[in-house]
């Protein structure tokens, strides 16, 4: 392997969205960035995902949200845990969110192959992300299965949140993370 996809596959790693701030990615950087999800595999340009851009303007609304999923889910919540829930949405200065699509109804092409080639898609995200110097990280959470969280994306009844995917710069490190070496995940049949 050339040391320059070396670096690029074995130098990136997840940055919690509490360490990523700005800059964020110029609107051309985005473009590259966003760019890059469509050279993962999709099956004869089916692309079941697709991303929304949740721009500043907006995270209020998203921050609403987490807090009334968050009240939905434990009436009891302290102040100190829905502010919290509420700050997860105004991280990092780039946040996308990766939705599949299980729309398309060709019995040859499984649900689980789309959401590989999602999961190629934001990989891809993540390399060019790292290639132009920003930090990336992937979250989660109960907050997307819900039927609220759906509503405010107007998302179909095909289409399922999967995860968030922030970008900026890494503002605070964090200890290089251990991998796992070759022996504990791959086996000769």
């Amino acid at each position: 392997m050339n040391q320059f996809a070396e670096q690029l596959i074995h130098g990136r790693t997840h940055v919690s969205p509490k360490r990523l701030g700005e800059p964020g990615p110029n609107a051309l950087e985005k473009d590259q960035i966003l760019l890059a999800a469509n050279a993962a595999p999709d099956h004869g340009r089916m692309l079941p995902w697709r991303f929304i851009e949740i721009q500043q303007a907006s995270r209020q609304l998203l921050a609403e949200v987490f807090e009334k999923c968050l009240l939905d889910r434990d009436q009891k919540a302290s102040k100190l845990q829905l502010q919290e829930a509420q700050d997860k949405a105004f991280r990092g200065p780039l946040l996308l969110l990766a939705i599949a699509n299980d729309a398309d109804d060709n019995p040859d092409i499984s649900k689980e192959e789309k959401l590989i080639s999602l999961g190629c898609a934001i990989q891809n995200i993540l390399l060019r992300s790292h290639s132009l110097g920003y930090g990336s990280g992937l979250s989660s959470g109960k907050a997307l299965k819900t039927d609220r969280f759906k509503r405010l994306f107007e998302l179909s009844n095909s289409e399922d949140p999967i995860c968030f995917i922030t970008i900026g710069t890494l503002i605070k490190d964090k200890p290089n993370r251990i991998r796992p070496g070759l022996s504990q995940y791959h086996t000769v049949f």
